[in-house]
């Protein structure tokens, strides 16, 4: 008997934030997005929903980013994916501007990211869309994530926590049905 269990894999992360790595990063949007600004101070995240009128460091800009749920087919968990990247934002902005793809909710996404530093560069492709597995759906509704604790600087997936400024959250976070026709969003509407 060995040390570790035969064919043992050491998980990526215990990370409930997604990264991406090298290589394919599969997953499936199951939240809305929240939208606003980041910056950092003493490597600590500072959001927010406005953008700043100045920059915590004038020579590192706040960047705009989304925030939302996902079901990391890698770890095979839910996690929060946050983007930063204005052309990763911008292929998905893009699918759901586009009347056969419509709600990325509906579709898997794969990000492969290839080169180190200021060479990484992102292909995004996505799967046509299709019903998410029911498990994953059943899951996600168990699963406690409040997105808007990060524009105050606490953990999304802390129970205990209230928000300093209560919003108009439903309970229960239900899934939404596949949409017979996608030409139904309004595009105006998207906070970008």
């Amino acid at each position: 008997m060995s040390f570790l269990p035969e064919n043992y894999e050491k998980p990526e992360s215990n990370s409930r934030y997604y990264k991406f790595i090298k290589g394919d990063n599969v997953f499936r949007i199951l939240s809305n997005a929240i939208v606003g600004w980041i910056d950092w101070e003493n490597k600590k995240p500072i959001r927010t929903r406005e953008m700043p009128e100045v920059s915590i460091d004038p020579s590192k800009p706040a960047k705009h980013f989304w925030a939302f749920a996902i079901w990391d087919y890698r770890e095979k968990t839910i996690k929060i994916l946050e983007i930063t990247q204005s052309g990763i934002q911008n292929t998905i902005l893009g699918l759901h501007q586009d009347a056969d793809w419509g709600d990325p909710k509906n579709y898997d996404l794969k990000v492969v990211r290839s080169g180190d530093g200021l060479e990484t560069k992102y292909e995004i492709r996505s799967a046509p869309p299709r019903p998410i597995n029911q498990e994953v759906q059943e899951l996600y509704k168990k699963t406690y994530i409040q997105l808007e604790n990060l524009y105050d600087g606490e953990d999304p997936f802390d129970q205990n926590y209230k928000l300093k400024q209560p919003m108009n959250i439903p309970e229960a976070q239900e899934y939404p049905p596949m949409p017979d026709d996608s030409s139904d969003v309004d595009v105006s509407k998207i906070p970008f």
